[in-house]
């Protein structure tokens, strides 16, 4: 066993082209790390949906050079299938460790493949290139990014011609191809023949983001803007200096690109005490907001003034489900026709606020690649920070319009003297309090996902919180709306629950609502703290349930 690991490990050192990565699997070697030869050998890093994500490292179940070649040479090979011989292929890349690197040689196997490439200029948000696939005419774009994943990680996201991410059975049909790619000396990579772009994509992008505002409307609320050490803070800002916006104050530590992220234990704005730095510069500039990208800029956190709690200085973050419901009263507010969608895992409010406005609505399965499919979409959103308010031009979620149009609705009710949080109470009153809240557990050991998804299947709950198990989906199966995916929906009197493993980090998710009945304002404290001790307990016997 040891004797075909090793000679697995010396075929992949003689092709790898990286110097960083040959040396650190020739110390591997050299020292006879079974253990750690094991974890890299013992498959390759699955290409799918997501594209791919994992850890940088030698070997076939990291992300390296030699992964991203025979991923690049896959696609190509998919493309040139589907009939896009000569098509265009348009790459985007993020500042992580790696990213230029990968960026550049997808550029070249693309070339070598007979396919045009072109690279964007630089680090840029990953909505940019999602803009850049549809507005260039692409055959497909590639993004090179691990979005908001720890900094040892990097990953490789794949649009195709219509500028949405791949869905089934593109990504299987792409994977087959990978897995045909001989050895690598077999793949052409010349060292020039493909464009890397001007600024005239992203001036055409950030043209585009004027109109996800009004015409004359009020711009007048003041900001706090974190980057979070990624690649948002040029675009962002120059997106607010076109609308007319005050300029956002920036959080100075987190505002150029880093790719070891030194402020955070995870770059990402969901995270406790990611927002630290951005509380503390909001204490002192006192703007009407506070808001966040994550890394590569898709996603758009806030962050508001919440004088009833003694919290972070008074600030507290907005779900992103509570932003999802904002945006959509806002673009109703505004007259938007179209349909509204958002996935399964979102709160069920955008339902309701849909129904109240005669708009179409549509429920999917988790990730932009499916809300972006939705016929006649106008508004998507996901629980995880991500909205898409633009379609025509970004078809994916996007941190830069949802920042702008989150700050519009601020400075409007600011004009009326109210805030967000007027805005969430008024829905709350009209539709009920939507309470939501996630149970998540990061696991090292992924046969634990299995094993609780497994018991949870075997033995689902009767009762959660006390209150009654009405209907309990195995998604898998698929409904009449939605395709099979790994996943359990429960429903109770008055609340829902969903459990599914992450698609891009080793985590178990269940995503939790409670809806408690609200007839006037002076109802929401009793109604918070109702919802509040609900979610407590749904998580405390879900916890129990799926044994985690």
């Amino acid at each position: 066993m040891h004797d075909d690991l090793t000679a697995r490990a010396r075929t992949w050192l003689a092709e790898d082209p990286d110097p960083e990565t040959r040396a650190e699997l020739a110390a591997l070697l050299d020292a006879g790390d079974v253990t750690e030869l094991t974890a890299r050998f013992s498959g390759t890093l699955q290409f799918g949906t997501a594209g791919l994500r994992g850890e940088l490292g030698a070997g076939p179940q990291r992300m390296n050079r030699t992964v991203v070649i025979r991923a690049a040479a896959g696609l190509a090979a998919y493309l040139e299938r589907q009939g896009h011989t000569g098509g265009l292929v348009v790459i985007g890349y993020d500042a992580r460790h790696k990213s230029a690197d990968f960026a550049r040689d997808t550029a070249a196997v693309m070339t070598g493949a007979g396919l045009r490439a072109a690279v964007l200029p630089r680090p840029l948000p990953t909505p940019v290139l999602a803009f850049a696939v549809r507005h260039l005419g692409a055959v497909a774009g590639v993004e090179v990014t691990a979005s908001h994943n720890p900094p040892r990680d990097n990953g490789y996201k794949v649009y195709l011609g219509d500028g949405s991410q791949i869905v089934p059975p593109a990504d299987a049909e792409i994977a087959a191809e990978i897995a045909a790619v001989g050895s690598l000396n077999d793949v052409p990579r010349p060292d020039a023949g493909w464009e890397t772009l001007d600024d005239s994509v992203l001036d055409a992008y950030l043209a585009r983001t004027d109109a996800v505002l009004a015409e004359g409307s009020p711009r007048t609320a003041r900001t706090v803007y974190t980057a979070m050490h990624g690649v948002g803070k040029d675009v962002l800002l120059a997106a607010f200096a076109r609308a007319g916006f005050p300029e956002p104050v920036l959080v100075a530590e987190q505002a150029e690109p880093d790719p070891d992220f030194p402020t955070v234990a995870f770059p990402n704005p969901e995270e406790p005490g990611a927002m630290d730095l951005a509380f503390a510069a909001a204490r002192e500039a006192e703007p009407d907001l506070v808001i966040a990208n994550d890394p590569d800029a898709d996603r758009c956190a806030a962050a508001v003034k919440n004088l009833s709690t003694s919290g972070d200085g008074g600030w507290r973050m907005l779900r992103g489900d509570e932003v999802g419901a904002l945006l959509a009263a806002h673009l109703v507010r505004r007259g938007a026709t179209g349909t509204f969608a958002e996935s399964i895992v979102s709160s069920s409010l955008l339902a309701r606020i849909a129904e109240q406005a005669g708009l179409p609505y549509e429920e999917t399965l988790t990730g932009f690649k499916w809300i972006a499919r939705v016929e006649g979409l106008r508004y998507g959103y996901e629980e995880a920070l991500g909205y898409c308010v633009d379609p025509d031009g970004v078809r994916d979620k996007d941190g830069i319009t949802a920042a702008l149009l989150l700050t519009e609705l601020a400075s409007e009710l600011k004009e009326e003297g109210r805030t967000l949080l007027d805005l969430l109470d008024d829905l709350a009153v009209t539709h009920g309090l939507h309470a939501t809240d996630q149970l998540s557990a990061r696991v090292e050991d992924l046969s634990l996902i299995a094993d609780a998804m497994r018991r949870l299947r075997e033995n689902p709950p009767a009762e959660l919180a006390g209150l009654p198990v009405t209907e309990a989906e195995d998604l898998t199966r698929g409904t009449d709306a939605l395709p099979p995916t790994d996943g359990l929906r429960y429903a109770l009197r008055g609340a829902r629950v969903i459990v599914r493993p992450s698609g891009t980090e080793p985590k178990l998710k269940c995503y939790l609502e409670v809806v408690v009945p609200v007839t006037a304002r002076d109802d929401l404290p009793a109604a918070r703290t109702e919802a509040a001790a609900l979610l407590t307990a749904i998580k405390r016997d879900l916890k129990a349930a799926a044994g985690i």
